[in-house]
C-alpha cells in the first residue's frame, strides 16, 4: 500500500485546541468493521456499549514535561524535545536550532548547560546537568502536539495526562486514557468491566510523518514498554471466559500485539512495530482511540484493524459532522473487520 492511501481532508478548524471542561464528554463515533458500520454514541456510554467481563487493558505510562527552551552562545535560540533518557546524565532529544546545530555545542538552558555529544539519524545524544527525567520534569514544559497552536497553560499539566498516569517516561499521551474520569471509571468497575495496565512510553517519534510513499521503506521509532504478569493473567482469564480484550489506544494495541506475536508473555522491551493493512491481530478484539493524522502509522493501524474503507468511511462522516480531532479531540470504539 501507499502513503496516499491514507490521506484525508481536514478542515484546520476541526483541530482540537484544548480539552473539554469534562473529560468524558467527548463524542464517540462506535466503527464496526465487520459490517462497516458506524454510528454516533457519547464517550459517556461506554460502559453501555461494552458487556460485563469485558478487559480494558489502559497504559499508564506519565507524560513528562519535556520541552526544553535553549539559547546558543551565539544568542540564537535552540528547543529541546526529550525523546528518552540514558543512563547517567545523557539523553536522546529532538532538537533545533536558529540554525544548523553542530557536535560538541554547548546549549544554555535555565536548568544548566546541555552539551550535544553526537547525532544519531533524527535524535541527538545530549549531556545535561543531571538525571534526564529529574532535569526536564524540573525545568521542561508540557510537550503539547507540533497541531496545537497555542502554548501551553498550567491546565495542561494536569489534562494531558490520564487519571492513571502512574510511570515516567512519555513525551506524548496515550490520548485514549484521557476521556476517562472518575464517574466513568466507576461506572464501568459498576457494571464489571474489568481493567488491566501495561506501560509503554510514547516517544516523540509518534509525530514523525511517513516520509516514504512506499510504506516498506518506512523505518519506524522504537518505544520501551513493559507487559507485567498480572496483565498477561488477566488477558488469559478474560479468553478463558469467552470475554474481549480492548485496548484503550494505539499504544496499548502495539505492546500488546508485538508481546503476543507468538505466545503473550510478561516482560519488557522495545517495540518498532508498524501495523498496517494485512497484518493479523492476535490479541484484542476491540480498540479504542483518537481520530488521527493523515497519513501517519496511527491511521494506518486503525485501518489494519478496522478494515481501510470503513475507517475511510468513518473519517469522512466524523469531518462532516465536526468531531473534534487529534490528542485533545473524540473519540472512536472500534470492533475488528475480522470475525
Amino acid at each position: 500500500m501507499r502513503r496516499s492511501d491514507f490521506d484525508y481532508s481536514l478542515p484546520a478548524g476541526l483541530i482540537a485546541q484544548a480539552p473539554l471542561a469534562q473529560r468524558s464528554a467527548s463524542r464517540l463515533l462506535l466503527l464496526d468493521g465487520a459490517t462497516a458500520r458506524h454510528e454516533e454514541r457519547a464517550f459517556a456510554e461506554l460502559p453501555a456499549l461494552l458487556q460485563p467481563g469485558d478487559l480494558l487493558v489502559f497504559n499508564d505510562t506519565r507524560v513528562v514535561p519535556a520541552r526544553l527552551a535553549a539559547q546558543r552562545a551565539s544568542g540564537g535560540r535552540a528547543e529541546l524535545l526529550l525523546e528518552r533518557p540514558l543512563p547517567g546524565h545523557a539523553a536522546l532529544v529532538q532538537a533545533r536550532g536558529s540554525n544548523r546545530l553542530r557536535v560538541g555545542e554547548e546549549l544554555v538552558s535555565a536548568g544548566g548547560p546541555v552539551r550535544l555529544e553526537a547525532r544519531h539519524a533524527d535524535l541527538w545524544e545530549v549531556l545535561l546537568p543531571g538525571p534526564a527525567l529529574q532535569f526536564f520534569e524540573r525545568w521542561g514544559s508540557v510537550p503539547l502536539p507540533p497541531y496545537i497552536t497555542r502554548a501551553a497553560d498550567a491546565g495542561d499539566r494536569e489534562r494531558y495526562q490520564s487519571l492513571f498516569a502512574r510511570v515516567p517516561g512519555a513525551v506524548a499521551a496515550p490520548t485514549a486514557g484521557l476521556h476517562f474520569d472518575a464517574a466513568l471509571l466507576a461506572a464501568l468497575a459498576a457494571r464489571g468491566i474489568a481493567s488491566a495496565m501495561l506501560t509503554l512510553h510514547v516517544g516523540a517519534g509518534t509525530f514523525q510523518p511517513v516520509r516514504s510513499e512506499n510504506l516498506d521503506e518506512h523505518i519506524m521509532h522504537a518505544e520501551w514498554y513493559e507487559l507485567p504478569a498480572a496483565t498477561v493473567a488477566a488477558i488469559a482469564a478474560a479468553r478463558a471466559a469467552g470475554r474481549r480484550v480492548i485496548a484503550v489506544g494505539t499504544t496499548v494495541a502495539r505492546a500488546l500485539e508485538s508481546a503476543g506475536a507468538e505466545r503473550l508473555q510478561a516482560g519488557s522491551g522495545e517495540t518498532a512495530l508498524f501495523i498496517r493493512p494485512g497484518f493479523r491481530f492476535r490479541v484484542i478484539d476491540g480498540l479504542i482511540t483518537n481520530f488521527h493524522l493523515p497519513g501517519s502509522t496511527l491511521l494506518m493501524l486503525v485501518a489494519a484493524f478496522a478494515g481501510l474503507e470503513p475507517m475511510r468511511n468513518a473519517y469522512a462522516h466524523a469531518v462532516q459532522q465536526g468531531y473534534r480531532f487529534f490528542s485533545y479531540g473524540d473519540a472512536m470504539l472500534i470492533w475488528p473487520a475480522r470475525a
